[in-house]
């Protein structure tokens, strides 16, 4: 076929991912789309994909894609007449110590709260199930009776059948060889067969996906690295219909092939493959079977499925996959070019997502925005750093090595530390600061007293920084602390016509008077919340806005891309040029007037204000704001004189009992004054109504923002869902977030976030409750309820108003 000289939506990349995109592109949209493919479909790891399918992930949204794929697959050779090998023959995973078991505990309660199907099951229930098994070493197993198992290159083939039958064209044994581009837009696709023009590009090239968006200046951080598996000859007694096996302990995977099996694993010393571009013609290969590597799977593998010592082998594959630096694929459109999408970096998950991610990347590309919360896997998570080749190497070999480990809470990756650092990271470490990493940053997460070792002690229930976190948090409530925030994501909007440019992106009021600060949501057209930050108005044409370290490209973007056209109003991302220092506490003003000359009496500086003062001879821009609930600043000053400002506030707050404090208990502070997280308790999903930041929606006033109709729609209706604070009085339960909720017993939602709360004395959970007829106060006022932690059913309280309230001194749980 004759390549078209303009299309409406450029594919690049025969495999499931482009495939799957093409023809949801054609078949939802009617789109005029061209799939443009070097070699020939299936060509980069599709062939030689394992082909499990499973479904559950820790985010609902993920989840709901990989529940999409099942679904299409079991009806697509309906429509397309070829045959995709799906088979549900469900899936077992199982447990050999308790530590395992409890994981699997929790995610049966994740399944039931995003209504899947999963059980825990006996090893005598595994052994009728899989009777070659040997299960003397297991205390269990989790059952997922609707997972399975499919052909990679007969799905894909079928999808491919099923784009052109909606109108798609595909072309094969074309390559992509650049882009015009006109001020970060892709204006034409240059191929070995000539140039086409279009409107969007979406890079669905497998390992290739790197080196087709360097192209165009974007940076797709994955990295091949080798899998392999056997295909085995057949094995007696093994049926045709067995359940797929997951046995994490031994890092092996099986699952049935015409008679035999297929067997593979994750080691925890993976090998790369290149840090550079990926051959052109590097398509049906694969690399020479390396059995020295491979031993430790088979050692394990014959340990669990005895038969197999005696099993002949019909071949290894050995290919490479491209996996991403935290183990989630990509999807959607990097800040750095306005109409390319990505979907690539599938960690061996491709078939199973294949469908799903199709699905949502069709749709991103034709709304400009995600069709749900899919935060997880959006491309602007990543950052400047993760250009850094050998970085992303490291810690995408790291992540690759914990495939198959349990995934205990509050994990930290370890590889490629310490990168970004602030300046107080040496005194930090001097009082025993236990550091985590965001984005690359070095972060406390706690400080360890005198007599505990400064290291994260990882379990599956209460860990070592319990109490000393504890402390932390009564320090807080009671004196006063100071948080390192150095890595805030910080932006500064110039212009004549930034406040007002502002104003429409922005679900509150922030066009006010210079002095003022806003907290404020940014929505999608669905009403769902893109942007959780503070806008602080420094003069008529500087505003100065903070978010979250990790949602420095996704806001930046975000705010980028819906700037009114015409206007004066110019973005610069200040991350580097300033440190952040948080004074939280009551005793915060006695210790800032001390160090300071300005007035920070509350009548001279009020809550919501911000003012520029001078500490330790630093200029510091100081934001009257909190996300702990007591009375506090954020202090913002040039990087370099950090330093000099810590060490005045320690000193001036001796006499006050001042500490440094970690993250993990400033999440315990904002879970008792019922503060959102964006990301969890907030996200694309979520509206403000629903989320109970209705206040701070300018619905009064006539101003025009992005999601006005829909927020407004929703707004005046009755609400479907509604968060809520849960608290149980068990202080040894540990509510992580994904718990159910159960009112009168029945399935009600489940909880977003949960922690420990200090002042309160009891574990706390935020979550969203659903009803399809209304969430009314009348209703939740009415109901019984009970948090499913693990499977067990533990009685719960609900609450609508704060537990904690600075300003009462009181405590209402």
């Amino acid at each position: 076929m004759a390549l078209p000289a303009h299309a409406q939506y450029v594919v690049i990349g025969g495999g499931i991912i482009g495939c799957s995109t093409a023809y949801h592109l054609a078949r939802d949209y009617k789109a005029d789309v061209l799939l443009i493919e070097q070699g020939r479909l299936t060509s980069g790891s599709t062939w030689h994909a394992a082909g499990l399918v499973g479904q559950l992930r820790s985010s609902a949204s993920i989840t709901q894609l990989l529940k999409y794929s099942v679904d299409l697959y079991k009806q697509l050779d309906a429509e397309t007449g070829l045959e995709t090998g799906w088979k549900m023959t469900g899936c077992l995973r199982l447990a050999t110590n308790r530590d395992r078991w409890t994981e699997f505990r929790r995610l049966a309660t994740t399944a039931q709260s995003f209504g899947m199907e999963m059980h825990l099951v006996s090893p005598e229930e595994v052994k009728r199930m899989w009777p070659l098994m040997d299960v003397s070493d297991l205390v269990g197993a989790s059952w997922l009776p609707t997972d399975g198992q499919a052909s990679p290159s007969d799905i894909t083939q079928s999808l491919a059948k099923g784009a052109r039958m909606h109108g798609a064209k595909i072309v094969e044994g074309v390559q992509v060889t650049g882009f015009d581009m006109d001020d970060g837009t892709i204006t034409a696709v240059h191929t070995t067969d000539g140039v086409v023009e279009c409107e969007k590009v979406i890079n669905c090239g497998g390992q290739w996906a790197r080196q087709i968006g360097a192209m165009a200046g974007i940076e797709v951080p994955l990295q091949p690295v080798k899998h392999q598996y056997i295909i085995t000859e057949k094995i007696e007694g093994l049926s045709a219909d067995a359940p797929t096996i997951r046995d994490p302990d031994r890092r092996t995977y099986f699952k049935e092939e015409v008679g035999g099996l297929v067997m593979g694993g994750y080691e925890p010393d993976p090998q790369p493959w290149t840090m550079g571009d990926v051959p052109d013609n590097f398509q049906f290969q694969l690399f020479p079977d390396d059995w020295d590597h491979f031993e430790q799977h088979m050692e394990q593998a014959v340990a669990r499925v005895p038969a197999l010592a005696h099993a002949g082998v019909k071949q290894m594959i050995n290919g490479p996959e491209s996996f991403t630096p935290d183990g989630n694929f990509i999807l959607g459109r990097p800040a750095e070019c306005a109409n390319m999408y990505v979907g690539a970096g599938f960690n061996a998950f491709g078939i199973a997502s294949g469908g799903g991610a199709g699905w949502a990347l069709a749709q991103w590309a034709v709304a400009g925005e995600a069709p749900l919360d899919l935060w997880v896997v959006d491309i602007r998570r990543f950052s400047e750093l993760h250009r850094d080749r050998q970085w992303v190497c490291d810690r995408t070999l790291e992540a690759y090595g914990k495939h198959y480990t349990v995934a205990f809470p509050h994990e930290e990756y370890v590889s490629g530390r310490p990168r970004i650092v602030s300046p107080l990271y040496d005194r930090l470490k001097e009082r025993r600061a236990v550091f985590g990493s965001k984005l690359g940053w070095e972060r406390p997460n706690w400080f360890a007293p005198e007599g505990v070792e400064p290291k994260d002690a990882y379990s599956m229930g209460r860990q070592n920084w319990f109490d000393p976190v504890g402390d932390e948090h009564r320090l807080v409530r009671e004196k006063v602390g100071i948080f390192d925030q150095s890595s805030f994501a910080k932006f500064e909007l110039r212009g004549r016509d930034a406040a007002a440019a502002l104003d429409k992106i922005c679900s509150n009021r922030v066009a006010r008077e210079p002095g003022r600060l806003t907290y404020t949501q940014m929505l999608n057209s669905r009403g769902g919340i893109e942007c959780d930050l503070t806008v602080a108005r420094l003069s008529d044409d500087l505003s100065y806005i903070v978010t979250g370290t990790g949602f420095r490209a996704h806001d930046g973007g975000w705010i980028r891309d819906h700037l009114p056209a015409g206007g004066e109003a110019v973005l610069s991302d200040v991350t580097e040029r300033f440190g952040t220092l948080s004074l939280m506490g009551p005793r915060a003003r006695d210790v800032l007037s001390t160090v300071t000359e300005a007035d920070v009496s509350n009548e001279a500086f009020p809550f919501g204000h911000v003012r520029e003062i001078a500490i330790a001879g630093q200029a510091v821009r100081a934001l009257r704001v909190t996300y702990v609930g007591e009375l506090g600043w954020e202090l913002h000053a040039p990087l370099a004189g950090l330093g000099a400002i810590f060490d005045a506030l320690m000193e001036a707050g001796g006499r006050h009992g001042i500490a440094p404090v970690g993250y993990r208990a400033l999440e315990s502070l904002r879970l008792e004054k019922g503060y959102r997280a964006w990301g969890s308790d907030i996200t694309p999903n979520d509206t403000p109504f629903e989320a109970g930041l209705g206040w701070a929606v300018k619905l009064k006033s006539n101003s025009p923002f992005i999601g006005r109709e829909a927020v407004t729609k929703i707004g005046n209706a009755p609400l479907k869902k509604r968060l809520a604070c849960f608290t149980v009085e068990d202080p040894g339960v540990v509510l992580l977030g994904r718990e159910t909720i159960l009112r009168d017993g029945q399935f009600a939602g489940y909880l977003t976030s949960g922690g420990y709360g200090y002042t309160v004395g009891k574990p706390i959970g935020l979550g969203y409750l659903r009803r399809a007829e209304g969430v009314t106060d009348a209703w939740l006022a009415e109901g019984n309820y009970e948090l499913v932690v693990a499977t067990d059913r533990v009685p719960a309280a609900i609450h609508m108003q704060p537990l904690y309230d600075a300003q009462n001194l009181r405590v209402k749980a």
